[in-house]
């Protein structure tokens, strides 16, 4: 077979790839399906949701290699090539057997936000005179820490539930005051070494496990700092972190965290947070 046949045979591919693509769309019919601009509609934001979620993530670069060799593939069926689809057959086979081990955290991360079923957050429901007076009574708290470097990590909940850390610590249903966080944290107390879970104007437990994170920090940064990015990475909550050596506040969202932050930047930013007003972490 020289070059021009084989030229012809990948131009008559072409060909039929173009026709089936239009009669793919000459199927659409708005008079007897008038669903059909809902079909695409959904099917659009389901592919800018994948997006947004692997967006700026490792799995983004993986997905564009998995593209790339899809592509590869296609043209390698154009033109025959056997040798180069026998291979990307076996690959890509490998590849959906992978995908869910190399995605897995995006796959958790975004399961785990269609899971949110509530559209207002414990704190969300409460008022605004309210909201203000826990998040200074949380504030002033913090701020004894860092001046008498005494380390906390205080995790205010959103719409994720966290039962499973919840039943790691004690539960309290406890008010939300200074005192009662100053005493949690003191110290030689039984409490003082885990997370306390704040959720509405609730203590609901203190002395809980938080998730670790793999990531490098610096080298002031501790356990309390890969707790806090790490149950943050997987759910919305908001957490506050006082390091024990340094005094120094930290705020944790989205797997991100903000260092060296002052309470008086925190609590205009927490009480927006906390009604779902922004996203994001403090500059």
């Amino acid at each position: 077979m020289n070059s021009t046949e084989i030229g012809s045979q990948a131009f008559q591919k072409v060909l039929g790839a173009s026709d089936k693509a239009h009669y793919f769309l000459g199927q659409f019919n708005l008079k007897s399906q008038p669903f059909e601009i809902l079909d695409i509609l959904l099917v659009a934001i389901l592919i800018y949701w994948v997006y947004l979620i692997l967006h700026e993530t490792r799995a983004m670069r993986i997905l564009y290699g998995i593209v790339v060799l899809v592509i590869i593939m296609v043209l390698g069926r154009l033109l025959q090539l056997q040798a180069l689809n026998f291979i990307l057959t076996y690959v890509l086979a490998a590849l959906v057997v992978a995908i869910p081990v190399v995605f897995q955290p995006e796959l958790r991360a975004a399961l785990e936000r269609l899971g949110r079923t509530k559209f207002v957050g414990e704190f969300g429901g409460l008022k605004k005179d309210k909201l203000d007076d826990i998040v200074s009574e949380i504030l002033s708290a913090i701020d004894f820490f860092a001046e008498n470097k005494r380390g906390a990590i205080i995790v205010l909940t959103r719409q994720t539930g966290l039962r499973d850390i919840v039943s790691s610590g004690v539960r309290l249903d406890a008010e939300i005051s200074k005192q009662l966080l100053i005493t949690i944290f003191s110290p030689k107390t039984p409490l003082h070494d885990g997370a306390v879970i704040i959720s509405g104007d609730k203590i609901i437990a203190a002395n809980c496990w938080l998730p670790l994170i793999e990531q490098e920090f610096k080298y002031d940064l501790g356990t309390r700092h890969r707790a806090a990015s790490g149950i943050t990475t997987d759910t919305d909550a908001i957490v506050l972190v006082v390091s024990e050596e340094t005094g120094k506040i930290s705020l944790a969202v989205g797997g991100n965290l903000t260092t060296d932050l002052k309470t008086g930047q925190l609590k205009d930013f927490l009480t927006k947070m906390l009604q779902h007003k922004i996203e994001g972490v403090a500059s």
